[in-house]
């Protein structure tokens, strides 16, 4: 067993499922759990963790010793392909939306990833929209060589067969079905895989981080769209003092990208009727603790 089979193995179910006792400002009559993801891994936590799972593998299966991927100045996402890649032995290159990041320092997220030994590709945005195309693509693997292409954000059929092994491992942690499964929704991987593999005991409740006319259409979840709190990555003093106030009860650390926002709406929700009464509420921390607001600290 290499090292890259060997800590999977370690990591598989790894994740405690946490009861959390009255976390929020006033109680609320449901049961709540939050699956700590956040726990799987230091560096590639939460989901992150579970999507790259499997396309590592794959990568190394197929003889592939350099990833490649897709994402912004903040991205969860290539901080934990780069930790990734270090820790397995992977080159990494990171296309970079916006040739105008190039010139100026490098935020947090950038240089962990460069510390990693991520090689970072800036694009115009212009180009960066045709990420998806084959090619953009083969260009990509003419100027670096070949390399195993991961989307953005990390989802595809793989990343949403790591994320399928969530409510399993949930519902073998509780001894029984949840009836309520939440976690924060950015390109859908996580709530795509916790949908694959719910029955109809749970329902699966995706918490969308990103600001949206229409809601998402799907007949395996739910799509929660009201507390984007303005868009992705925008917050509101109302949501920093709630992720302050639960930080203070439970000891459990949050971001305001993602999870933060989803416990807000569940906490909304909950005082205002919309769960059945003691009904059994699992929410999934799904990591990105290095996208966490300095205001949160201060």
């Amino acid at each position: 067993m290499n090292e890259l089979d060997r800590q999977l193995a370690e990591l598989m179910g790894n994740s405690p499922v946490q009861w959390l006792d009255n976390p929020f400002p006033e109680a609320v009559p449901i049961r709540l759990f939050l699956k700590r993801d956040d726990l799987l891994h230091p560096q590639v936590s939460g989901n992150k963790w579970r999507k790259l799972k499997y396309n590592l593998l794959a990568a190394q299966d197929q003889g592939f010793t350099r990833l490649l991927t897709f994402g912004g100045a903040y991205s969860n996402h290539l901080f934990a392909t780069a930790a990734a890649g270090k820790l397995f032995g992977f080159q990494t290159i990171g296309v970079m939306r916006g040739e105008e990041l190039a010139l100026l320092p490098r935020n947090r997220t950038l240089a962990f990833c460069e510390s990693c030994g991520m090689h970072l590709h800036f694009v115009s945005r212009n180009d960066y929209r045709q990420k998806d195309t084959p090619d953009f693509i083969a260009a990509l693997r003419t100027k670096f060589g070949p390399c195993y292409v991961i989307p953005e954000g990390g989802s595809n059929e793989l990343a949403i067969q790591g994320t399928a092994e969530i409510l399993p491992e949930i519902i073998k942690q509780l001894d029984y079905e949840p009836d309520y499964v939440c976690c924060p929704v950015g390109t859908g991987g996580t709530v795509s895989g916790l949908a694959l593999s719910a029955t109809n005991e749970t329902q699966v409740l995706g918490f969308m981080a990103l600001k949206i006319i229409e809601a998402a259409k799907s007949e395996r979840w739910l799509p929660i769209t009201t507390y984007h709190f303005g868009g992705y990555a925008k917050t509101t003093p109302d949501l920093i003092n709630f992720i302050r106030a639960f930080e203070q009860k439970t000891g459990v650390l949050l971001e305001q990208v993602y999870t933060g926002k989803m416990l807000y709406g569940i906490y909304d929700l909950a005082r205002n009727g919309y769960f059945p009464e003691d009904a059994t509420v699992v929410a999934v921390h799904t990591g990105g603790l290095q996208g966490r607001s300095e205001v949160l600290d201060t």
